[in-house]
């Protein structure tokens, strides 16, 4: 059963990701898409640390950062192509997670709220200051892909947009797929576990620091990827990527789209990324809308947005 619906769940998100085009009123929306999606990516990793192992982290950030700038560092100083520089990006960030993960993880609350936010302010402190080799404020430029040119040599003609839109609705479905999958594993099992109660999953056998630093180590190889595709589809990227806010940016969109569920994560990074473009109508006030609509989200459904509408149904249904 909990098999059937996994498939179903990515068929819909499939299907949603093919559909969507139709209703495109102009190429724009292909990059908002392509947006959504790598913002979505990063959230569902968030999900896995937040809503399965029930750990905070507010410098989630610094390893888009890293991602992001392995992307630009890798081909211009290693000589490696932009996308084997991704995959070393993912390699080194999953190191830095296992590295400071053991420390880190030892803490709780809000301990461990402000000891991953430093390490956050951390890495954008780097980026931001090291100009000889990161730019500095002013960022640097990400080498080209190459994937337009070898899909034109097939026959495919597709724009920067049309382009990126699939490569990050393909890296989406996949990020889904290994998140559900992990949901329904042994391991996917602890960590819910000791979300619950370390204590009662500690009596029950479950190595707590191992499945916390599991879920660490794997949410910041989603993160790392996230901002891989990011610089990549941008062609340039700044310190700003491993910024403080971008990291309250994912952590908001997983609470308001529910943090517990992984389609929760992609419907708030879905409208968090989307609403702005809607709100551009009321100008300087587009901010405080935005605002307002988040608390009265909160407010009335608090257990975010998915979960909570599936409960209301799921009542008027009995």
């Amino acid at each position: 059963m909990a098999g059937r619906r996994k498939w179903l769940q990515l068929g819909v998100l499939a299907a949603l990701i093919v559909l969507l085009p139709l209703f495109f009123p102009s190429g724009y929306y292909y990059r908002v898409g392509a947006l959504i999606f790598v913002n979505a990516l990063s959230v569902v990793g968030l999900v896995i640390l937040i809503g399965y192992a029930g750990q905070i982290s507010l410098g989630h950030a610094g390893f888009a950062g890293i991602g992001a700038y392995a992307c630009a560092l890798a081909p211009q100083h290693l000589g490696l192509h932009p996308g084997l520089a991704m995959l070393l990006g993912a390699l080194i960030s999953g190191v830095v997670a296992l590295l400071i993960g053991r420390p880190i993880l030892r803490l709780k609350g809000y301990y461990l709220a402000v000891a991953t936010l430093g390490f956050g302010i951390l890495m954008s402190m780097v980026l931001t200051n090291e100009r000889a080799l990161t730019g500095g404020p002013d960022g640097m430029s990400v080498e080209d892909l190459g994937l337009r040119a070898m899909l034109r040599e097939l026959g495919w003609r597709l724009s920067g947009g049309e382009m990126w839109y699939g490569v990050s609705g393909i890296a989406l479905l996949i990020g889904a797929w290994v998140a559900l999958n992990l949901l329904d594993s042994p391991s996917g099992r602890a960590m819910r576990a000791l979300h619950g109660s370390e204590i009662a999953a500690s009596t029950v056998g479950i190595d707590i620091a191992r499945q916390k630093l599991r879920a660490f180590v794997i949410s910041a190889v989603y993160a790392s990827i996230a901002g891989s595709l990011l610089a990549l589809q941008n062609g340039f990227i700044t310190p700003d990527v491993a910024g403080f806010m971008h990291s309250i940016e994912m952590v908001t969109m997983a609470v308001l789209g529910g943090v517990g569920s992984v389609f929760g994560g992609i419907l708030g990074a879905a409208i968090l990324t989307f609403l702005p473009q809607l709100l551009t109508v009321f100008a300087e006030y587009e901010q405080l809308v935005l605002g307002a609509v988040m608390i009265l989200v909160m407010i009335f459904l608090p257990q975010g947005l998915l979960p909570s509408i599936g409960r209301r149904i799921g009542r008027k249904g009995e």
